[in-house]
């Protein structure tokens, strides 16, 4: 019945989830799962964490909606308690990832257009990156298997090797008014970009007078040890493009600017019906005061060494795992085998797990998982590694 109503743009597993708590979701038939997904880095504080559920019950009795031609109490909140935990000045609230990275994009273009210069509009992009499904998002999309079949996309795009110094330096030039990089991309494999490739990143913007966009959609929020992922590279961008787990479930996104990046938009240019509204920003309030002044974020590192701890040790008594990859709380396992065979067997076990590129599978627990959550996960995680040795 479901497949008669619902669009087919998914590869769904077959199983109907109906509730979950923590790092535990549970089926229609009451079956238990360890969920290492979280909705691909969206739950970052698992299923049914109580924050969320008070920030949702309280502020739904008070304001759900309300037109951005106002002002809310919560949207004012949470922009603070953004910018508090950055370098950054202004934000702009939308619903989701690929709505963020819309908004950079236009940020850039127009920050281009009020240099004088009409020709300013060139946006260069990674090979391999994936920032979004919407036209814009997809024309910087570094993946053809995505772009293909929704061809001709937008123009002025250029794309470049990830991590190629020389190949970024060849095509920089005025005529850039924006790059747009993912510090550890997600979707394209869990490859974790250069500190060197983002330095140079920041001098060409620099010289050139363009905007470094980083998109932490995935990686930020948390995920990597800090609030934001830049913080880990020593790099700062322009823009950043945020969303998943800022809501920790709840759709909300935003697009956060130094004060240089803002100046592009005036009242106009850009907007969002359901951007900022109260009780989205009420949940994304909850998130951040959990993550950064209940001490979840602190917690990260160690956590990571933990996971990556036992991952090396499976790895080196199996003949699967090729290399682990990525930082923080966003683990990618390369295999000697294939991915999806390799997830549906951890599906069956009752262990969720996603891919990510060719031959790399995703580990993306709740941020606050605990280490026996953890020993948990991968004790299924080494049953299906051993019958593959087999």
């Amino acid at each position: 019945m479901m497949e008669n109503c619902i669009m087919n743009t998914y590869g769904r597993y077959d199983v109907t989830f109906e509730s979950g708590l923590g790092c535990k979701i549970y089926d229609d038939k009451g079956i238990e799962y360890v969920d290492f997904v979280s909705g691909v880095a969206v739950n970052c504080l698992g299923h049914s964490h109580p924050a969320i559920i008070n920030s949702i019950v309280t502020q739904s009795s008070k304001l759900i909606h309300t037109s951005n031609y106002y002002w809310n109490t919560t949207h004012t909140l949470l922009a603070k308690k953004l910018i508090d935990n950055c370098d950054h000045s202004k934000v702009f609230f939308c619903n989701s990832g690929t709505e963020s990275v819309e908004a950079a994009l236009k940020i850039a273009r127009k920050y281009g257009k009020l240099k004088g210069k009409k020709d300013k509009s060139q946006l260069i992009y990674m090979d391999n990156s994936f920032h979004g499904r919407s036209i814009g998002a997809l024309s910087v999309t570094g993946q053809e298997k995505y772009q293909q079949n929704f061809r001709p996309l937008m123009e002025g795009v250029k794309k470049v090797e990830f991590n190629d110094i020389e190949d970024l330096k060849k095509n920089f030039d005025e005529k850039v008014c924006g790059i747009i990089i993912e510090p550890i991309q997600g979707e394209g494999g869990i490859n974790t970009a250069d500190i060197e490739f983002l330095k140079e990143a920041r001098n060409l913007c620099d010289k050139f007078d363009a905007l470094l966009i980083f998109d932490e959609i995935q990686c930020g929020m948390g995920r990597l040890g800090s609030l934001f992922a830049y913080k880990k590279f020593g790099v700062i961008p322009d823009v950043i493009c945020i969303a998943k787990a800022l809501g920790g479930g709840f759709p909300i996104g935003a697009t956060i600017t130094n004060e240089k990046a803002s100046t592009a938009f005036v009242p106009g240019d850009h907007g969002s019906t359901f951007g900022g509204n109260p009780l989205g920003c009420a949940v994304g309030v909850a998130v951040l005061t959990e993550l950064v002044d209940g001490g979840v974020i602190e917690e990260i590192d160690e956590k990571s060494i933990y996971l990556r701890d036992r991952l090396l040790k499976i790895k080196e008594k199996y003949g699967v795992i090729d290399e682990v990859k990525g930082m923080g709380l966003l683990i990618g396992i390369k295999l000697k085998t294939d991915t999806k065979k390799f997830c549906k067997a951890c599906f069956d076990k009752r262990l969720l797990v996603i891919a990510a590129g060719d031959n790399v599978v995703r580990l993306l627990p709740p941020l606050n998982v605990s280490k026996s959550e953890i020993d948990e996960a991968l004790d299924i995680l080494e049953v299906v590694i051993s019958e593959i040795n087999d």
